[in-house]
C-alpha cells in the first residue's frame, strides 16, 4: 500500500500534488492506489525515488489515449501523471529542432511550430490527437503514421531525451541535452517500451519544413492488384510522401491513396504520373479513412480496460510486413475471414506498417491473429502485435507474438529497473 504522505513529502518544494486514486485511475483495468502529478523533472525524480523505496509499482500516464495498449501491468500502486510537465522548452526554428516536456500535447506542439512553417511529422491517429496525446505518450507507444514512408517514424525523429529511472536517477542522451549516458541511446531505447524502462520527462525532435502544396491520387480494385500498384509507386521515382492501403473487413476490394507533397507545378506533374501508374484519380482531399484506425472503435470501459464477454468484439493490432509481404498480409486477412468467420480490416502503409482490426468471438479472433502471423515466416519479415483486446482474447494468445532479442531486452530491463518497479508486465515477455 502506498504511503501518500511520504510521497507528498518527497515531492515537497518541487511542485505538484499527490492524491488517492479515484474510480477512473486505472491502467487497462488494473486499479491504482495513488496518483502523483509533479510539475518538474526534479519532482518526477523525487517521486520515483520514494516510490521505489516503498517498493511501489509505478505506471506513467499522459492523456491516457493508449493506456490500454499492450498487456495490462501486473499491478499499479502509483500512477505518475505527466500532464504537469507541459512546457515547450525550446524551438530552434533555424536548426529545425524543438525541445518539449513529456506532458505537452502533440497538437499544441504542432500548432506552435506551424507558425514557423515547420512540422513534427508523426501523423497520430485523429482520435489520439483530439484526445490530447502527449509527447511522452507518443514516444512510449512508438507511433507512426502515413508519412513514415518518407520521413521515418517517431524513433527516427527523436534526437535526444532526458529520462528519470526507477531509482530517481536522471539521465540524458542524444542531442540538446547536457549529460550523456555511455552505452545507451536512451531516447530510442525508450521509444515503444511502454514506460517499462524509464519515464521520459523531456525530448528533442527533428522538425521538417512544411510543404505548402499537397495532392492525393486514389484508386480502387482487387486487393492483389492494389497491393501491386501501390508497391510500384513506392519503388518509383515519384517520391511519394505516403502510400496507404485500405482494405475493409469482408471485402476483396481495396483502395490505395498516394500523397504527394512539395511546391508548385512539380506536385501536379508527379500526381499525373502517379495517376497513370495507379490507374486512379487526382483529388485535393484525402479519403475519409486517411490516417485513422479501421473499425468502429474498441470495446473499452471508462477505466480503459477492454470489454469482456463471449460475444463479438473488436481487437486492434499493429502489423508489419516487408514491401512484398503486404500482399501476403492482405491475402491472409481474406483467408482468415473465410476460415474463422471473423472480420479483418487492414489499413496502413504499403511499405509495411499497418493497422488491423479483427472482429469476432475471442476464440475465432485468436485463431485469426495466429493466421495473420503465419503470413510472415519470421519476425524480421513481419509481425502482428495485439495492442487493444478483451481479457478473453488476451488469455487466448500472446499479444506480442514471436519476438527476436528477448534475452537482450530482459537484460536491459534488469540493468535500468532491477526491482521491476516501472509498469511490470506491460511489455513483451513480461518485462
Amino acid at each position: 500500500m502506498a504511503d501518500l504522505q511520504r510521497l507528498a513529502d518527497a515531492l515537497g518544494q518541487h511542485g505538484g500534488n499527490v492524491r488517492e486514486a479515484g474510480h477512473g485511475d486505472a491502467v487497462d483495468g488494473v486499479p491504482a492506489t495513488a496518483v502523483a502529478r509533479p510539475t518538474s523533472a526534479d519532482g518526477v525524480a523525487a517521486v520515483l525515488r520514494e516510490a521505489t523505496a516503498q517498493g511501489l509499482s509505478t505506471v506513467a500516464r499522459g492523456a491516457a489515449t493508449a493506456l490500454d495498449w499492450g498487456a495490462p501491468p501486473e499491478r499499479v500502486d502509483l500512477i505518475l501523471d505527466t500532464t504537469g510537465l507541459d512546457r515547450l522548452v525550446e524551438h530552434g526554428a533555424g536548426d529545425l529542432v524543438v525541445v518539449a516536456e513529456a506532458g505537452l500535447p502533440v497538437a499544441a506542439l504542432s500548432e506552435t511550430v506551424r507558425g514557423a512553417a515547420q512540422e513534427l511529422v508523426v501523423d497520430l491517429p485523429p482520435d489520439r490527437l483530439a484526445g490530447g496525446s502527449t509527447v511522452g505518450g507518443a514516444l512510449s507507444t512508438g507511433v507512426s503514421g502515413p508519412r513514415r514512408l518518407q520521413r521515418g517514424g517517431i524513433r527516427d525523429l527523436v534526437l535526444g531525451a532526458t529520462v528519470v529511472l526507477a531509482d530517481g536517477t536522471t539521465a540524458s542522451s542524444g542531442g540538446k541535452v547536457v549529460k550523456n549516458v555511455a552505452g545507451y541511446d536512451l531516447a530510442k531505447l525508450l521509444t515503444g517500451a511502454y514506460g517499462t524502462l524509464g519515464v521520459v520527462v523531456r525530448a528533442a525532435f527533428r522538425l521538417h519544413p512544411a510543404r505548402p502544396d499537397r495532392v492525393f491520387v486514389v484508386a480502387t480494385g482487387p486487393q492483389a492488384d492494389v497491393a501491386a500498384r501501390a508497391r510500384d509507386v513506392v519503388a518509383s521515382q515519384l517520391a511519394p510522401a505516403a502510400v496507404e492501403i485500405d482494405r475493409p473487413a469482408g471485402s476483396d476490394v481495396a483502395e490505395v491513396a498516394v500523397l504527394l507533397e512539395g511546391t508548385g507545378n512539380a506536385v501536379g506533374q508527379r500526381a499525373a504520373a502517379a495517376a497513370v501508374l495507379l490507374g486512379g484519380r487526382v483529388q485535393d482531399e484525402p479519403p475519409v479513412w486517411w490516417a485513422a484506425v479501421p473499425g468502429g472503435g474498441a470495446s473499452t470501459g471508462p477505466t480503459g480496460g477492454a470489454g469482456s464477454g463471449g460475444g463479438s468484439v473488436e481487437t486492434y493490432a499493429k502489423a508489419t510486413a516487408t514491401l512484398t509481404g503486404v500482399a501476403d498480409l492482405l491475402r491472409a486477412a481474406l483467408d482468415a475471414e473465410q476460415r474463422y468467420g471473423v472480420g479483418v480490416a487492414v489499413r496502413g502503409s504499403a511499405a509495411g506498417v499497418l493497422h488491423t482490426v479483427v472482429t469476432g468471438t475471442p476464440e475465432a479472433t485468436a485463431s485469426a491473429v495466429g493466421h495473420l502471423r503465419r503470413s510472415a515466416p519470421t519476425p524480421r519479415e513481419g509481425t502482428v502485435t495485439v495492442l487493444r483486446a478483451s481479457r478473453e482474447v488476451r488469455a487466448a494468445l500472446d499479444v506480442w507474438g514471436p519476438v527476436g532479442g528477448l534475452d537482450l531486452m530482459r537484460a536491459v530491463k534488469r540493468q535500468l529497473d532491477p526491482g521491476r518497479n516501472l509498469a511490470p508486465g506491460r511489455f513483451v515477455g513480461g518485462i
